[in-house]
């Protein structure tokens, strides 16, 4: 009887180590060769938004983490400034048109006076009828030019979006081309997940993919969109004469690089907030079968 005692827990001993050794190799394959991350993000578009001519802010009609639609006014530039410049863009339209009428008349005076005029004269009157024409050709130009600066002291958003981190105020003078506020452009809300190198041998593009957001329930799907084509190498810097400026020290404990996979989300539930910059764990839920292997699907 005690060779069969012993016999059993050997017996035991053996199955619980045959068990660790399954469960040891499953989790090897989860979490070394399975396609899934922690690390991935919320993103985004961002869109600055710029003035395209300097002046005083008279209106901010927006505020803080306000959606927006395209078109929706966000701002209003000191607009009588402006307004004042295409009124003497107009007058000087008049004063050029008043001008060039007088100068017509007179040089067909001239002509149809034939010899009695000196053609030196004739020749000046056409010449000045010409001059007073590129004149009136600039004063529209410049007319023109102060109607669509009129026009741009409205900035409206260019997307549908959200207001992000709004500081300006009515008084703040704002230059041509520098960025006034910023837009979080809807349509490009996204999760990117960065992949280790090592399992990007299974992430194909137009595979579905399970999303789960850190402090949501439930999981969000969407598919893969695209994988990034390049990384910054930090072993290489720039040099001034054009050779490679590389790092002359070596790390011989090397980890795998982490690869951008955009994900493209298909339905977000209205109680959902995809805010940038929120964690998400990302799953490939359904590889392709690469040639010569036997397709598998996610393990939890």
């Amino acid at each position: 009887m005690k060779w069969l005692r012993e016999g059993a827990r050997v017996a035991v001993t053996l199955v619980v180590l045959a068990g660790a050794a399954v469960s040891a190799r499953g989790l090897w394959a989860r979490y070394h060769d399975e396609p899934w991350t922690r690390d991935g993000r919320v993103r985004a578009d961002i869109v600055q938004v710029s003035p395209d001519v300097p002046g005083l802010v008279t209106e901010v009609r927006v505020h803080d983490n306000q959606p927006v639609r395209k078109g929706q006014v966000l701002f209003v530039l000191d607009r009588p400034r402006y307004q004042l410049a295409l009124a003497q863009a107009e007058a000087t339209i008049t004063s050029q048109r008043a001008q060039l009428l007088e100068a017509e008349r007179e040089d067909s005076r001239n002509r149809a006076l034939g010899d009695l005029v000196a053609a030196e004269t004739t020749q000046q009157g056409a010449s000045k009828v010409e001059q007073l024409k590129a004149a009136l050709q600039q004063a529209e130009v410049n007319r023109d030019l102060a109607r669509l600066n009129l026009e741009r002291t409205t900035v409206s958003a260019s997307v549908d979006g959200t207001v992000a981190n709004l500081q300006l105020r009515p008084g703040d003078y704002l230059t041509a081309g520098h960025p006034a506020m910023a837009l979080i452009d809807a349509a490009t809300l996204r999760v990117e997940g960065y992949f280790e190198e090592t399992k990007l041998g299974r992430v194909h593009v137009g595979e579905r993919v399970q999303v789960r957001l850190m402090g949501v329930d439930g999981d969000l799907y969407g598919r893969v969109d695209s994988v990034a084509g390049g990384i910054e190498d930090r072993e290489r810097g720039p040099s001034g004469d054009l050779l490679a400026n590389v790092n002359p020290t070596f790390s011989w404990v090397r980890l795998a690089q982490r690869i951008p996979v955009r994900v493209v989300l298909d339905q977000v539930p209205p109680n959902v907030g995809l805010v940038i910059g929120r964690t998400a764990t990302v799953t490939i839920l359904e590889p392709q079968k690469p040639a010569g292997k036997p397709a598998w699907s996610r393990r939890s």
